[in-house]
Parts: structure tokens; C-alpha cells; sequence
């Protein structure tokens, strides 16, 4: 049994009782109480529960929509059910009740009518959506209707954000709020605009705070009990529970909070990623730049950084990662300066776990931030799924179990008619010294290894795709990879593309590894690990590659690409044309690299130092240095913005412990330094 409140109408006109019965039937009653009278009781609808072992609902929730309704059952599956509020056929037992005997009386051989003896009146609701052990095989505890949204909590650690598209639900994000916590009971919606999650953490009732990210209150309860209720004011917290047949109440005098936040932190831990996704702007405001970044606390979080505030203000969390997040991608830039922007973003990091998220952040300046950001989880994949769905697997060894993705590059210009079905594809660089290829099916959600190589034979710390685009229409998608013996290779993956998108459209998914075969060209540009790499294109198929490394030095090539012109001379030609190193640039690891223009590199380093380098004939030439103040710089992003003036200024944020905006003045012939006053 369970009662769901009717929405737009007061709990005292009416309540639904939903009640499960044999074979899997649930019904839905009216319940009615007015003063003088009886109860009444009527039935509004049948409906049938999917086949399973634990056969029957848990929770239940009218949407606000109207004519649906949403329900939870104990293999915790979600379920999408029609209901009228004025069905034709409804039998109503009002009065039935008036004739009832009171209890401990007899009530002779009048028999009591009852709406269950006419459940053939009904027919037999089937759902119109079953999302089927959603939550495992744990259960769901409660659905709940906010802001357009549902949510719904299960025993398995997580609540989850769906919506209704059609009459269809949708599933939109994941979160898992603390470590721990697994039997999540409810969730509630204050005033404020914060959320509360309520459940149980080992012997212990809590209350955990979204917004910021502790418990509230925790009571110590045993734990773990089925039949319980909190209720919570600004004077008192009252919670009661049910403990080997004793009714047990706590209460408690609201305290008055005495800390204060001075500064909100971004992440727990170190930051090891960052990306600048884009600048919203709202009519007659600033432009707002928006960040995502990933950490060691296995979240990442999509911020604004405020020029004129200096704040950074978190826009959502992502906690769908069981590990670090060691990298991110974009797979299309956002256009800057306008109301609102969209792309896909892929996070990748330890367990050998890719999430692909589509991001949508748009003006509002009525919140603190003036951008609201909607987060919709596309898809995921992790090397060792299978291992979770093995049999039996006490016995076996797991291979690789550490295996952790580096660095990610979303690959340019699939979306071609050179392909027999348009795909999005992503590359990565793996500690075990592989290097794959992902496809993307958004239609199906699925994200399917494709394609892998292990040519580096150590761990490969940086990848990066580009595309070669001739006059004549024709592509070459190339691919650069770089590892810990410095090495940098260059590999021609334009033919597994094509298998690739060939393979994943007739297999709807399922596929045949393919081998990525050898590389084009392979540079020995350090002495070691290979820790920043960028690559810009040139005319005339020509291309800059300037990588940094734990040794302090920077590398800069010249490539040409040629392609062959017959039969004779098929594929794709790398030349290298140039090559410029310098030794010790920094006096510490180069973890952050960035060719700006044909003629000027930046590059950053752990030693604190952000220099701007000339690049002329064989020779690389320190213009200026600006000291930043974030310690253990693990990766820097750069794009150029133009100025209220028309002055081009480039920007660059650079993560580690801390994040950091720097900007400075787009260099003429001679690039004028960074100042100090421009540091932000």
C-alpha cells in the first residue's frame, strides 16, 4: 500500500491510495473523507506490473502534466502508467462504510460491498514505459515532481533527473551525493532552492545537502528501517521510527548555524583537467564564461568565471565517475557571446571510464550565476563491463584493472558524406599503452570501442586528432599520439573510420575490434614522458606540433602532408619539414603547451611560469614571463576573445591546485608581455 497526493487538489479533499495484489495487479482508489462521514472509496483504475519475483509497487506519483502516472516497484524499475481523473466505469462504496459494525462487534451476515468485488468494471492498464531495473535489484524508494523534472531514489546509492518526452520517459542524469550513503529514501525541495537527500548511512539517519555538500543532521537510529518520518521546521527536526515494534521518536531544537562560507571550493581534491566550453551573454549584460573541470574527487563541474565579480560559481556537478577524471573533450566548439550554447563533452579518467554528457547552458539573469546549465547524460563505457556481468568471476584474475585513460580528442569532420553513417568518434591515450577509438551512436546511447593499437608499448600521455581537408573535397583524419619514452607518433585513421561508421551501422552497435595498424611517421621529440601537445593547422597542408615534457624542454615540427596521386602511390605522405627543440625552457615538468599563432607559443609550467615564446626560422625565442599562482599546473586552455575596442586579446585558464583566468594583449610583430594587471 502506498497514498500519492493528487496534484491541484488539497490533501483533505481527496488522496490515492494505490494498492498491489496478486499476479502483479495494482489499483488505484480514491479515497475521500468528509466530517460526519464515512470514508469513501472508489476505484479509478487497474494496472498491470511487469513479470518478475517481487512482484509490487513501492512508490507512486502523479505527474503535474495530468493523466499520467508514474510508479516505482521493488526490482526497481521505473513504470509510466494513463490514468483519468473521471473514469467512466469507477465503483464507488460510499455508505458501504455506514453499514460496517464497529470493531470487536459482530456484524451478523450483512456482507460489506466492496470496489474490489467489481474489478472486472476496469480493464487492465499495461505501462507505456517500463525503464527496467533502474535503480538494480534493490528497489526504488520514492518519485517526486520538481520544477518540470521527475526524481526518483533508489537503494543503490543514486537518485536520478528524468523527464517526460511524449509519453515516454527519459532519463537525463545520475548523481550519486556522498560516499556511502547507498540506501537513499527520499528526496525534498526547500524553499531556498536547495535539495535535501534523506536516507540512511550505516547506523545512521541523514540529511544531506546538496547545494553544500554535508550532512545537516544525522541521528543515530540503527539504520536501515522501513517504516519512519522526518519533518523538519526553522525551530525543531522531529524524526520517528519503528524499531522491533516500539514506536521511537527523536526531537531536536534547531541550532543556530555559526559557520560561515568565505570561499566556496571548486573541487575536493586537485584539479587535473579544464575546459572552456564557450561565453553566454545576456541582453544588456557582460559576457560570462563557462568552464568544465575535472578532478581527483571523481566530479566534474561546469562553472562560470566572472571577470567582474572573481568568482566562480559551480553551474552543475557530474559524479558519475567511479575514479579520477584525468581528461576532457568538446566535441565541437561552442560560439562565443551569445544566449546560450550547446555541445557534447566526453570525461575520461581511472577504471577506464568514458561519460559523454550534452551540455546546454543558456542566460538567466535572475540566478546567482546568470546561466543555467541542463546536463543530459548521453552515454558510457568502461573496458571491464563485461567483468560486472561474468559468472563466477571469484575465480578468475582481472587483467588490467588500473587502466587509466590519459587524454582525449574528439576526431574532426566525421560528419561527412565520405562516411557511410555521419558518427561521432573519439580517440584516447591508455596507461597500458594502447590507443583506441570510440564511436558514438547518440540515437542508441551507446559509446563502442571501435579500434585499438598498441604500438607505444608504455603508457600514452597525450593524443590529438586533426584533419588534413584538400581543395578537391578529399580528408585525411589524422591522429598524433605522444608517451612516456617521448616519442610522438602520427597515424593515417581515416580507413578505420570508414570501417569503423560501416560496421557500426549494419551491427547497430556490436562490432569487431579493428586494428589501427602502423604510424605514418614517429618523432623522438624528449627524453621522456611527452606531458602537453597541441597541433595547428596551416595552409597549404602544413601543420605546427609543439609538445612539452617532464624534462622541462618544448619540441615544435613543421609537417607536410601529401597524398598520394595514383595507384601507385596510395595513402597519405608526413614530411617533416622543420624541427625546433628547446632544452630547459622551464625548470620543471611542461604540462601545458599552446601554439596561439603561426609565430608565438605559450607554454606553462609546474615551475609557475607562463611564457610566451617568438617562433621564427630554427629558433625559439622567450618574449615575457608572467608568473601565475596556481602550484602543481596540471593542464592550461586558451582561446582569443576580441575586446569592447576591437582589441584581440588571447585568454588562457590554467588548473592544478586552484584555477586560475590569465589573459593578455594579442601580440603584433613583437608581442607586448602580460602584465601583472592583467592577471585575473
Amino acid at each position: 500500500l502506498s497514498w500519492a497526493p493528487r496534484p491541484g487538489l488539497p490533501p483533505a479533499a481527496a488522496a490515492a491510495l494505490l494498492a498491489s495484489g496478486p499476479h502483479g495487479e495494482m489499483l488505484w482508489l480514491d479515497v475521500a473523507c468528509r466530517p460526519g462521514h464515512a470514508p469513501s472509496v472508489r476505484l479509478m483504475g487497474r494496472y498491470r506490473l511487469p513479470v518478475c519475483k517481487q512482484r509490487w509497487h513501492t512508490c507512486a506519483a502523479f505527474l503535474p502534466q495530468g493523466g499520467l502516472l508514474v510508479c516505482g516497484d521493488r526490482r526497481g524499475s521505473l513504470l509510466l502508467f494513463p490514468c483519468s481523473s473521471s473514469p467512466g466505469t469507477a465503483m464507488e462504496s460510499t455508505g458501504a462504510a455506514d453499514r460496517a459494525a464497529p470493531v470487536g462487534e459482530d456484524s451478523g451476515s450483512e456482507s460489506e460491498p466492496s470496489c474490489l468485488s467489481h474489478d472486472g468494471a476496469l480493464p487492465v492498464e499495461d505501462p507505456l514505459c517500463v525503464l527496467f531495473g533502474l535503480h538494480g535489484k534493490t528497489g526504488v524508494t520514492s518519485v517526486t515532481c520538481h520544477g518540470g523534472y521527475i526524481y526518483s531514489t533508489g537503494r543503490d546509492g543514486c537518485y536520478r533527473q528524468l523527464c517526460l518526452q511524449g509519453q515516454q520517459l527519459e532519463v537525463l542524469r545520475k548523481y550519486r551525493p556522498c560516499k556511502g550513503l547507498q540506501w537513499i529514501e527520499e528526496l525534498r525541495f526547500t524553499p531556498g532552492g536547495d535539495m535535501l537527500v534523506l536516507g540512511f548511512h550505516a547506523d545512521n539517519f541523514v540529511v544531506w545537502s546538496t547545494r553544500t555538500g554535508e550532512n545537516l543532521h544525522c541521528i543515530p537510529c540503527g539504520g536501515g528501517h522501513r517504516s519512519w518520518s522526518y519533518c523538519s521546521s526553522p525551530l525543531a527536526e522531529t524524526f520517528a521510527y519503528i524499531k522491533h515494534g516500539d514506536v521511537m521518536l527523536y526531537s531536536s531544537e534547531a541550532e543556530p548555524c555559526e559557520q560561515e562560507v568565505l570561499l566556496a571550493s571548486v573541487h575536493g581534491r586537485e584539479i587535473t583537467c579544464v575546459r572552456h566550453l564557450g561565453a553566454v551573454q545576456a541582453p544588456g549584460h557582460h559576457p560570462i564564461n563557462v568552464f568544465v573541470t575535472g578532478s581527483e574527487d571523481t566530479t566534474a563541474c561546469i562553472l562560470t568565471l566572472s571577470e567582474q565579480s572573481h568568482t566562480a560559481v559551480p553551474l552543475a556537478r557530474l559524479s558519475d565517475h567511479i575514479s579520477s577524471v584525468r581528461a576532457l573533450a568538446l566535441a565541437s566548439p561552442a560560439r562565443s557571446d551569445t544566449a546560450e550554447l550547446s555541445t557534447l563533452l566526453f570525461s575520461a579518467g581511472g577504471r577506464a571510464q568514458i561519460e559523454c554528457y550534452q551540455l546546454l547552458c543558456t542566460a538567466d539573469p535572475a540566478s546567482e550565476s546568470a546561466v543555467a546549465c541542463q546536463v543530459v547524460h548521453v552515454a558510457s563505457h568502461r573496458l571491464d563491463e563485461h567483468w560486472d556481468r561474468m559468472k563466477n568471476r571469484h575465480k578468475l584474475v582481472k587483467m588490467d584493472p588500473e587502466t587509466r585513460y590519459m587524454s582525449l580528442s574528439v576526431v574532426p569532420g566525421t560528419a561527412t558524406e565520405q562516411l557511410p553513417a555521419p558518427c561521432k568518434f573519439l580517440a584516447a591515450a591508455c596507461s597500458d599503452g594502447s590507443v583506441r577509438l570510440f564511436g558514438l551512436l547518440e540515437a542508441a546511447r551507446k559509446l563502442v570501442l571501435v579500434a585499438e593499437s598498441f604500438h607505444h608499448q608504455r603508457c600514452v600521455l597525450k593524443v590529438e586528432a586533426f584533419l588534413h581537408a584538400r581543395a578537391g573535397g578529399q580528408r585525411r583524419h589524422l591522429l598524433c599520439s605522444a608517451a612516456t619514452d617521448g616519442s610522438v607518433a602520427f597515424w593515417d585513421i581515416t580507413a578505420s573510420l570508414v570501417d569503423a561508421a560501416d560496421a557500426l551501422h549494419h551491427a547497430e552497435g556490436e562490432m569487431q575490434l579493428l586494428a589501427l595498424g602502423t604510424p605514418l611517421l614517429t618523432i623522438m621529440a624528449h627524453s621522456c614522458g611527452v606531458n602537453s601537445l597541441h597541433i595547428r593547422e596551416l595552409p597549404e597542408g602544413r601543420f605546427l606540433v609543439a609538445s612539452g615534457s617532464d624534462d622541462g624542454s618544448i619540441h615544435v615540427c613543421l609537417l607536410e602532408v601529401a597524398l598520394g596521386g595514383g595507384e601507385a602511390a596510395p595513402g597519405t605522405c608526413l614530411r617533416v619539414l622543420e624541427r625546433i627543440s628547446r632544452p630547459c625552457a622551464h625548470a620543471a615538468h611542461v604540462t601545458g603547451i599552446r601554439v596561439l599563432r603561426p609565430d608565438l607559443v605559450l607554454s606553462a609550467s609546474v615551475d609557475q611560469r607562463l611564457t610566451l615564446w617568438h617562433l621564427g626560422q630554427g629558433s625559439l625565442e622567450a618574449l615575457s614571463t608572467t608568473f601565475f599562482h596556481v602550484p602543481d599546473l596540471a593542464e592550461l586552455d586558451c582561446w582569443e576573445a576580441a575586446e569592447a575596442g576591437g582589441e584581440l586579446r588571447f585568454y588562457c585558464v590554467l588548473c592544478g591546485q586552484g584555477l586560475e583566468l590569465l589573459r593578455c594583449t594579442a601580440p603584433g610583430a613583437h608581442p607586448k608581455p602580460p602584465s601583472q594587471d592583467d592577471a585575473r
